[in-house]
């Protein structure tokens, strides 16, 4: 930045940053000049896109692919008779103002791809200098469980027999677990129910009920890359041969996380589950019991609210989006 500018920003007219798809994005961007200062140009431009970028020496062309939902561009100050504009010394504000487009997905920055939205400025001097600036905003696409369809709401039980070991020393451990619900949103509890019956002559060292995140990227049409990442678990004490455990009034706390599927991005998609996850004696981590789940922003509303009520007492958006993923990969799954 030049002796001359002071400052150069981008500010949005929500602190939070956060908007919906559909909403106006409007803010200014602020100049302080010290002394005259003659410029050719102010632009701005607003962005935002998916990039999925998995880059494999041998498949470099088929390892990245990219959307744009947004590419907006307009002059907030421009010499219209190609002469150049003098900005006194002082605060220049330019007011902007754009109604964003109504199928926007969610915010999302994940190991191999990402959604981002940002706005960039950047003023021209008659020097020759050109100033950049930009300011990162988020996008939330909710889904209102309401709309969606109404078995979401029920009560989930699930049963699945898993092989352990080999031979003499495997055997069947016995799964079942139930849900309160299907679709939940950030912040609440998902209760649950469980029951192991080891079955087999290996004892089980560790057992968990998981929250389970897992994210595929697309590129061209194809699926490049798949991760998975547990969120929250309930960890219970090992189980011998013949033993039952029994898990009741469990709950895993939904943390911040974009809604299930990513609606209007192609190339990366996100799904939720809640998994049984056995640890067997000398052997890898394995899943014996994987449960779909929905995960939306609007929760389900009781029939005594009325729909002011429900705004007030239960919608909230998350101030921020996750911004980093590990992945976690269990034993019989690939990238």
């Amino acid at each position: 930045m030049s002796k001359k500018l002071l400052k150069f920003q981008i500010i949005l007219d929500r602190d939070s940053l956060l908007y919906l798809p559909g909403q106006v994005l409007a803010g200014r961007v602020l100049l302080e000049t010290q002394e005259n200062t003659a410029v050719l140009g102010l632009y701005f431009h607003v962005l935002g896109e998916c990039t999925v970028n998995a880059i494999k020496a041998t498949r470099r062309d088929k390892s990245y692919d990219k959307e744009n939902y947004i590419d907006f561009r307009m002059k907030l100050l421009d010499d219209f008779d190609n002469k150049p504009i003098l900005l006194s010394p002082g605060v220049h504000c330019f007011p902007f103002k754009l109604g964003l487009p109504v199928s926007l997905p969610s915010t999302f920055l994940g190991q191999h791809g990402w959604i981002q939205y940002y706005c960039k400025s950047s003023l021209k001097e008659s020097s020759g200098i050109t100033h950049k600036n930009q300011q990162v905003f988020i996008v939330l696409n909710p889904i209102d469980l309401n709309l969606e369809d109404p078995l979401l709401s029920d009560p989930l039980e699930a049963s699945a027999r898993h092989r352990v070991g080999v031979g003499v020393l495997g055997g069947t451990v016995r799964c079942n677990v139930g849900l309160d619900k299907r679709a939940y949103i950030p912040g609440e509890n998902i209760l649950v129910t469980g029951e192991i019956y080891n079955q087999s002559n290996v004892t089980i060292k560790a057992v968990k009920y998981a929250l389970m995140e897992t994210i595929q990227y697309y590129a061209h049409g194809k699926l490049l890359h798949q991760e998975r990442r547990e969120l929250a678990a309930i960890v219970r004490d090992r189980i011998k041969s013949g033993i039952r455990d029994v898990l009741q009034n469990g709950h895993l706390t939904v943390p911040p996380l974009p809604p299930t599927n990513l609606l209007g991005c192609h190339l990366i998609r996100i799904q939720y589950s809640v998994c049984i996850l056995i640890e067997p004696n000398l052997m890898e981590r394995q899943v014996a019991l994987r449960v779909p789940i929905t995960l939306g922003t609007y929760p389900f509303r009781r029939d005594e609210e009325n729909l002011q009520q429900w705004v007030e007492n239960y919608v909230r958006y998350p101030a921020t989006l996750p911004v980093s993923r590990v992945p976690l990969l269990l034993a019989g799954e690939s990238g």
